[in-house]
Order: C-alpha cells, then structure tokens, then sequence
C-alpha cells in the first residue's frame, strides 16, 4: 500500500500561480481582521511556528514578513483531478481521502515498490510541478504513518525551507519495529484525551503501548482497546474504498464580527440553507436530517438535530426546521 500526501498543497499550487512566492514566508487563508485562519502555510512560514488551522492573526504575530494569499479553491481542485487521474491509470484501486492525499494499493504491479514510489513522485513532480510525500507498507495504518515520519524526519534535518519530498518503505514483517519508537499520538483513534489517558499509565511510545497487555486496555477502553493494540503492532487489515457514499451536505460561515440582529442570523440561516438544497439537488440525494451549528460569542459551541418525516432536497423545508432549532436555542440579544 502506497500513501501519497501533496506536500504543502495549496502553497505548491500557488508557487505556480506566483513563481516569486517560492522560497518566501506565506499563508493561503482568510484576511487576520475577518478572523480568517490558515488553510495552508509555506514550509518558510512553519520555521517560525505557523501551521495550518491557526488564526490568521496569530500566524502574523509569529511571523509579521508573512505573506497573506486569499485562496484559489478551483484551481486546487483542478490540480488535484490531474494528480489524482494520473494514479487512477496506474491502478483503479485508489482511495482519495482528501484533495491532496490517496491511498494506492499497488500489490498487483510487478515492480518493487521503492522503485513504484521513485517512478510515481518524478511523474508528479513532472506532469504536475507538484511535490509530494511517500509512505509504502503492507496496509494503510503503517504506510500513512510512514509519510508522517519521512516528512518529519527530512525537516528535521533542516537546511532550506522546502517541502520534503520524502519516500519512506516499511518492509513487510518491520511494521512494530518501525512504529515503536513513534508517540503513541501518531496512531490512528489516539487523539489529546487518550494520548493524556494512555500517559497517566506511562504509556508515551507505541512501542510501550504494543507491551501492555491487551486484556488491560480493554478493561479499560473498551473494543477500542483491543484496536489501540493491534494498531501499536502495526496491524490493519482496512482495505481501500475506491467509492464513498455522501453521509452529509453542510454549509457554514464565520462573521467577521460578532453578530445578534435576528434580520441578519435568519438572512443568514436562509442563504445557507438554500446552499444546502442546490447541493442536494445537484447531487440527485435527500436528507433526512436537518443539523444546526452556532458559536457564541465566547467560542462556545453547540449543535442541535431534529429528523424528519421525508427524506428532503428543498431549500424552504430545511430553512424552516434550522429556524426553529435556532429560535429553541437562541436567546435575543446574544452575540
């Protein structure tokens, strides 16, 4: 199994679209003083400790030579579609888990698979002037992690800003070897609270974790502690999904100040909802389930869901069930 991450990916194809960027601290995202975030940031940019998901605002205080690109969402996704299309003649079995990231399994190609790696990241590189990172492993679970440490591990060597380019193999049979020096944060399902929970008992290694009996995870995680343990031994039997069937359709917006005009949050409420149903329509799908999200004014969030009778597509219906689950919810005046 091949996992290919597009390094830097919206940067990469921003270079492209402004050669002088290269080299340069910047960020793709929303303007500092209308709360915008980082979406993606320069691999100059993260040597003075920017990353991505950051307040916009935050990113300038950490690097005020930061360059702010607003993003060019089309042109991401049209580069994606070649990369990824380019795989897909490779071998059909491919599993895109975002636009800059796949799973390939390449089991059925005679080659050896460092050289399937090598060969993969020139055609990227040259059909795409796109970089990109390689892990290879015997399933999923290891080969993404693979990727995770090749990056990592490059970076940390230092030297010029660039994207990593990095290819890293597990050999079959190496998976806990590999994996045991690693923070048990890398494995999938161990997220803050477990990693904290997992630490209490000194567990800080997925090495440490595959050495504690499994009976006692279980105990006291559940089913998900049988998980954790197979995982920390480097096995995953996951196979690659080429399909994915649409669970959800979702539209949201973040105020560049903070409003509590009831004209405004229902225009609001309107104009997101009659996305949704253009969506659904597009898309020839109905949804059953009406789902509303508000922050308040201190950061705190909350969702409220109500089902309906029908399966729906029409904008009028969803507006008027996500209207009353924010009247049940809000309190007039509040931000």
């Amino acid at each position: 199994i091949l996992h290919l991450d597009l390094d830097a990916f919206f940067c990469a194809v921003e270079e492209q679209r402004e050669p002088s960027l290269r080299g340069k601290p910047f960020a793709v995202g929303g303007r500092p003083d209308q709360r915008g975030v980082v979406a993606s940031c320069s691999y100059a940019a993260r040597q003075f400790g920017v990353r991505s998901a950051m307040p916009m605002g935050r990113a300038l205080k950490l690097c005020p030579s930061l360059t702010i690109v607003g993003g060019h969402y089309k042109d991401y996704s049209q580069a994606s579609h070649k990369v990824m299309d380019g795989r897909r003649r490779g071998t059909p079995l491919l599993e895109q888990v975002s636009i800059d990231e796949a799973f390939l399994d390449l089991s059925d190609l005679p080659e050896a698979i460092e050289t399937l790696a090598q060969k993969i990241q020139a055609h990227i590189h040259r059909q795409c002037k796109l970089p990109c990172s390689l892990g290879a492993a015997t399933n999923k679970l290891v080969a993404k992690i693979a990727t995770d440490a090749g990056k990592a591990a490059v970076l940390k060597a230092g030297g010029a800003p660039h994207p990593p380019n990095a290819i890293t193999v597990v050999p079959p049979g190496q998976e806990a070897a590999f994996l045991a020096p690693l923070p048990a944060q890398a494995l999938w399902g161990v997220g803050p609270k477990t990693a904290a929970h997992l630490a209490e008992l000194g567990i800080h290694t997925i090495g440490d974790l595959a050495a504690w009996p499994v009976e006692d995870l279980i105990r006291r995680f559940g089913r998900h502690g049988a998980g954790l343990s197979r995982s920390a031994h480097g096995i995953d039997d996951s196979p690659i999904v080429t399909q994915h069937e649409t669970k959800s359709i979702s539209q949201e917006t973040t105020f560049a100040r903070d409003i509590n005009d009831p004209d405004s949050l229902h225009k609001t409420l309107r104009q997101l909802s009659e996305q949704v149903g253009r969506s659904l329509r597009k898309s020839g799908l109905r949804g059953r389930t009406v789902k509303l999200k508000l922050r308040w004014q201190d950061f705190t969030t909350l969702t409220r869901q109500v089902t309906l009778t029908q399966p729906t597509h029409e904008a009028e219906l969803i507006y008027n069930t996500a209207r009353a689950l924010f009247e049940r919810e809000w309190q007039p005046g509040r931000a």
